[in-house]
This record gives C-alpha cells, structure tokens and sequence, in this order.
C-alpha cells in the first residue's frame, strides 16, 4: 500500500469493534536510501518510544477502563506505523471485553508486532502513575539563546561543524519543528543530543536545528537524519540523539538512535 492509502489527512468513522486490520505500516527504507544506507546496516541502535494517553477497554460486567500504554517499537523493524491508523486501531478497543490489562498489552503486542514486521515491546500503566515531567533532563546544556549570525529555514545540514580537542557534551534544543509529510501540521519537539569527539559549534547546530522548520519527514526520518548529519560533519566518537515530540491526537512518538546499545529516550517533558 502506498502512503497516499493511509487514514492520515482524510475523514474517518471511528470503529466501534475491534479490528487489527486497521494498523497501517510505513516501510523504513526509503528514508534510508535517501541517507545513502544500505539495507540492514544502520550505523545506529535505538527504539522509538510512543506514549499513548488514550487507551481504553471494557471489562467483565461491563465497566469501562483505561490507561495509558508505552509502546516501544525497535529502529531495526522493517516499517513504522502511520499514527493515526495507531490511533483508529486503539479506538477499537474502546467497546471490547478484555480479561485484564495484561491482556489488552498482549494483543497490542501481537497486534504491532505483526504489523511493523518485528517484536514490539508494549507496558500499561494505570492514570494514576503519570510519571513527573521535566522540561530538560538533568546535565542538558540549551543552545536556543546561542547568536546567530543568518537564520535559514530550510534543511541546511552544511551548518554543522566540530573542531578541537575531544570533549563530552550534552545539548539541547526545545525549537525542533517538522511538518508532518501527508497533512503539513507542524510536529514539534525537544531534540537532545549526547557525544564524544570533537567540540561541535553551538551556533551552527542551533542553526541546523532551526533549518527543519519546513521540512516534511517523519518523526523517525527526523531523528535518523539528524544522527546521520551528524555522525557525518562532526564526526564524534559517540553519539546519541533523542528527539522527544508533543503529543498530537492523543500519541507521542520519542525516536532514539545511539552508537551505544543502552541508550533510552529519556524522561517525560513538560510539553507531552
């Protein structure tokens, strides 16, 4: 199916029953071509993180309940999936008698992983325990006020450079905007960048960071392209990044891609 297929932009009757043919997979590949990566050998590990705030079952007897539900889905898994048929695949669960949470888990679980092509990883979590929400991790440096000489607003990957003796740095930016590639509502986020190497110029990343304002890309093509740029034009020793977006339609989606295994997305931010 090709993207043009999809429910996103178009008028939609919500289901009432539930129904997994509903989830729509984007394949990854494209996008990586376009970065010049060949099939299977991405410099990277990384997940993306989807924080679904509106998840919702009935149970035995009757009696509604909900959730919320992180999603983890891995960078390696042959395609992502387009958010609003997420969205329409979690509605149909509204009117559908499950045993448990653990159940409702098992079958997104199922559910996803068929359809993204690779094991995804998916936990409920009760209302109640909404975790606390930072505006930065800890140990982030912003470089929002950093001068700028020109400002562009289109991709300009060329304003990133490093030089200098080897230095660990963590930076952060809360002006990260994309426009979603089907409808063009702008995707906001907060990106956080971690690495060895040499001193990447502040400036210029800030800049780099701002040339996304029209561009149209996925949340995850985002963040692989970033990285990509990056590991490119810097050339650190160690890198990851984590792009952590506000929350449209009632889904986050927080890509993380890391030279190194253990990465994570990070904490919950104010604006999700």
């Amino acid at each position: 199916m090709a993207l043009h297929d999809a429910p996103l932009g178009k008028s939609s009757a919500y289901p009432d029953r539930y129904d997994p043919n509903l989830l729509f997979p984007v394949s990854r590949e494209e996008n990586r071509r376009r970065l010049g990566l060949e099939d299977g050998r991405w410099p990277w590990f990384g997940e993306d993180v989807w924080q679904a705030w509106e998840v919702s079952w009935v149970r035995p007897g009757g009696v509604p309940a909900v959730a919320w539900a992180e999603i983890c889905f891995p960078a390696a898994s042959p395609a992502i999936i387009e958010s609003k048929s997420l969205k329409l695949y979690l509605n149909s669960l509204n009117q559908t008698i499950f045993s448990s949470a653990e159940q409702v888990a098992e079958t997104i679980k199922s559910d996803l992983s068929s359809a993204s092509g690779s094991a995804v990883d998916v936990w409920m979590r009760s209302v109640d325990d909404s975790g606390e929400a930072v505006g930065r991790p800890g140990g982030f440096l912003l470089v929002d006020d950093e001068s700028l000489d020109e400002v562009v607003y289109e991709y300009a990957p060329e304003s990133l450079t490093a030089s200098g003796a080897s230095v660990s740095e963590k930076l952060c930016s809360h002006l990260l905007k994309s426009n979603c590639p089907v409808t063009g509502q702008p995707d906001w986020a907060t990106v956080l960048i971690e690495y060895s190497g040499p001193k990447i110029d502040r400036a210029g990343l800030l800049r780099y960071i701002v040339s996304f304002r029209q561009k149209q890309d996925f949340h995850e093509h985002c963040v692989e392209t970033i990285f990509t740029d990056i590991m490119a034009r810097c050339q650190p020793e160690r890198l990851s990044v984590c792009a952590r977006y506000t929350r449209r339609g009632g889904l986050d989606i927080n890509p993380w891609r890391s030279t190194e295994p253990a990465g994570d997305a990070g904490p919950r931010l104010i604006r999700q």
